[in-house]
């Protein structure tokens, strides 16, 4: 079969890219190896998709080229997607600041992209395997339900994360046949593993959610903490995640905006625990344990000045050490990737094989949580989509 354009990937960026080719009336073929389209949007969000985030400026993106994201960004905007989620009468909230959910369902997002396809034209081919690409006066792919012939190829298989849904390697091994460079790989927005010798602390307080600041490499997240039955979790701790490697100590503020002097400057000569105080500002079960972990389980008039400033030490740097991440099985995203420096900022083209696309989450360009991946995925499928 021959078409102009074939998108590998009917993910996010690929779905993106396949619409605005096809409005410009090239002949498009979309491959996807799994059942169905879109999987990995239909599951995020908890199953509502946080489609967007409002603020989606290059700054909340990773990236060994920071910069490269922000053309696309700038042409194809929050607004931008969102007129089209408003077009098709899909109801949305914002949960926290800027981050957009849809009301019902993420398959709503999904059947939106799937509507612009079928009016753009554009076949998509399911449980299509990739077995062989090359590349002759144009691009040539291999399958099991027969060979693709096109001009222009778009790589959009996106990265290693949540393989359970069936996360391949195959746009990095494409990227590799064609000498362009990888960014190494490692999972991103990921839980945080601690040894075994510390993972009973952890196990116990299985569920316990606080409110703290967490910091790594100079980048700090106001945020959720939860505990896992290995580690920890939550908001918080997947942000600094994408931050946080090997080696790297984790530093955790558990009240902060509230001092341990401002806590007991009333209470002094009190004869009530340090445990039984905090316990009005963290939650029971997690003052318990933590308090017995520092000797913090006295009457408050037994500490000294000196003990009360080690503990409140503790309490705004709880100062940790993990051991490992939790993979890309519960990864949400992957860092690293196609290196950008090999591609154009404004088209996603290959500097070196004229007609070769990367977009989304198999190039190194990575967004923090709440609806940014997403927008990197429009924007660059949409910067994909004027040019193939």
């Amino acid at each position: 079969m021959k078409k102009d354009v074939i998108v590998m990937g009917a993910g996010a960026a690929g779905l993106m890219c396949a619409i605005e080719a096809g409005k410009r009336g090239r002949s498009i073929v979309v491959l996807e190896h799994a059942e169905k389209a879109g999987k990995k949007i239909a599951i995020s969000g908890g199953g509502r998709c946080n489609f967007t985030h409002l603020d989606a400026a290059s700054g909340h993106f990773l990236s060994a080229n920071p910069n490269f994201c922000k053309s696309a960004l700038a042409r194809y905007s929050p607004a931008d997607f969102l007129s089209l989620v408003q077009r098709h009468g899909i109801g949305y909230h914002e949960k926290q600041a800027g981050q957009l959910f849809a009301n019902q369902s993420a398959l709503e997002i999904v059947q939106m992209l799937l509507q612009e396809c079928a009016a753009a034209q554009v076949e998509i081919r399911l449980n299509c395997q990739v077995q062989q690409v090359r590349e002759n006066r144009g691009f040539f792919v291999q399958t099991h339900q027969g060979l693709f012939e096109a001009e222009s190829l778009v790589v959009a298989t996106g990265g290693l994360s949540v393989p359970k849904i069936g996360a391949t390697a195959l746009g990095y091994e494409i990227a590799s046949q064609f000498g362009i460079d990888i960014v190494e790989t490692r999972p991103g927005l990921v839980p945080l593993l601690f040894p075994p010798a510390q993972q009973l602390f952890f196990s116990e307080l299985s569920g316990v959610s606080i409110d703290v600041v967490a910091a790594c490499r100079n980048q700090k997240f106001r945020e959720n903490l939860l505990f896992t039955q290995q580690g920890l979790s939550g908001p918080a701790i997947l942000q600094i995640s994408s931050y946080w490697k090997e080696g790297d100590p984790l530093h955790i503020d558990l009240l902060p905006e509230t001092s341990l002097a401002e806590i007991i400057a009333d209470r002094r000569q009190s004869s009530a625990s340090l445990s039984t105080l905090l316990c009005q500002w963290l939650p029971k079960r997690f003052v318990h344990k933590w308090c017995a972990l520092q000797e913090g389980t006295r009457p408050v008039c037994s500490y000294s000045g000196k003990e009360l400033s080690r503990l409140e030490g503790l309490i705004h740097d709880w100062v940790l050490l993990p051991e490992s991440t939790d993979g890309y099985r519960k990864a949400e995203v992957t860092l690293g990737g196609v290196d950008t420096r090999g591609l154009s900022s404004k088209t996603m083209e290959s500097k070196r094989v004229p007609g070769l696309y990367f977009i989304g989450e198999v190039v190194d360009v990575t967004g923090q949580l709440g609806g940014y991946n997403f927008q990197w995925a429009w924007a660059s499928g949409h910067a994909a989509g004027q040019f193939v």
